[in-house]
């Protein structure tokens, strides 16, 4: 079972995003490589504090977080610190560490301080339309993607501005003396490396268009409007660089019959007259096949009938939700004369005379029943 980032972190659920930041900083100082050589239990400490940094500190995915937990970013999202390299980790919160330990560390190929940054690819999304039985049940989709890779025969060399250390130093004379600042070059885009030789068909990064295949594992219990991340399968960058991540907007299809509230799901049964003062069974529709469902003689319009764990799966491994069932007794429009003659003739017998029982509840409180 995967950590909780915020115990990982040390903070608690109500902390501030300064709070957050501070202590993510204080454990990646702790846990940094070139303070732990050949640590595999800090390496992994040190990647699982980015894991939950790169959740925590930023909104929307706290949000998400503290909605749905890991699940929220489940099918290539975020894992165990397996879902973000150094890398990744370097190329992405370099910055967070400022000035401290007097000049940075070295870095795992990113580096901060003056060390070389890996360029990252850009992003790709797509936007993937799901019915009711695959977000219940979870589904694999596989998807065609266009995305830009290294052309065969592509080769680099060492940038000429930045001598391949991927940031220029520039000194100014200011009132307090000499300060001396460092960016990343901005001929290399910050990667050390400059185009050498490029194959006819590529662009001026030495990159080409490609379709690809690429297989997405979809949770079960996905809302519409969340997103998903395949790490790695966006744009390539140029040179060594990291490539882009794929961010999967989930669409929800609307379904025939069945309505979704939250995990719990509505289904509307109109019976008539006759079925409701008799008795019937119906089949109805569920998220996994249809179902057969008894519905006992004197049944009242706008009784509900719960089906528990036939909803959709919590996306938070909560157990499933149930199917609520609202009976609704269809009134004919039109009648025959034989029919009205028969109705007329009830109209004062005491079995068709409203007269609810105390178990009978009112529409306000099904409401508050359905609500609660």
């Amino acid at each position: 079972m995967k950590e909780d980032y915020y115990e990982i972190l040390g903070v608690s659920k109500d902390a501030s995003v300064a709070e957050i930041k501070k202590a993510y900083r204080k454990k990646a100082l702790k846990y940094h490589p070139d303070k732990n050589p050949g640590d595999a239990k800090a390496e992994d400490m040190f990647k699982k504090s980015a894991e939950a940094y790169e959740v925590l500190g930023n909104q929307e995915k706290r949000a998400k977080y503290d909605r749905f937990g890991h699940q929220a970013f489940e099918g290539g999202g975020f894992g165990g610190g397996g879902g973000m390299n150094m890398d990744d980790i370097f190329s992405q919160f370099g910055d967070i560490f400022g000035g401290g330990f007097g000049g940075g560390f070295s870095g795992f190929g990113g580096g901060f301080g003056g060390g070389q940054r890996r360029a990252k690819g850009s992003n790709l999304r797509i936007r993937v339309s799901l019915n009711l039985e695959e977000i219940a049940n979870g589904c694999e989709k596989k998807i065609k993607v266009k995305r830009k890779v290294q052309a065969s025969g592509t080769t680099y060399k060492t940038c000429s501005t930045c001598n391949g250390t991927g940031q220029v130093t520039r000194v100014t004379n200011t009132i307090l003396g000499r300060m001396q600042t460092a960016s990343p070059c901005t001929t290399c885009g910050g990667s050390g490396q400059m185009i050498d030789k490029k194959p006819e068909g590529s662009d001026a990064q030495g990159l080409v268009m490609q379709e690809e295949t690429v297989s997405i594992k979809i949770p079960a219990g996905v809302e519409d409007g969340m997103q998903l991340k395949v790490s790695g399968k966006g744009n390539d960058a140029p040179g060594n660089g990291i490539p882009g991540d794929l961010l999967v907007a989930i669409e929800e299809k609307e379904h025939p019959s069945l309505q979704r509230e939250g995990d719990n799901l509505h289904y509307d049964l109109y019976i008539s007259y006759s079925e409701a003062a008799l008795g019937t069974s119906r089949e109805i529709d569920t998220v996994t096949g249809k179902v057969r469902i008894k519905i006992e003689e004197g049944v009242q319009s706008g009784k509900i009938l719960r089906l528990r764990g036939k909803g959709i799966s919590s996306i938070n491994g909560y157990g499933k939700g149930d199917l609520l069932v609202h009976v609704n007794v269809w009134t004919p429009k039109t009648l025959s004369r034989e029919q009205k003659d028969f109705f007329e003739r009830m109209a004062e017998d005491e079995n068709f005379q409203p007269n609810p029982e105390k178990s009978d509840k009112s529409f306000f409180e099904k409401v508050k029943d359905m609500f609660s």
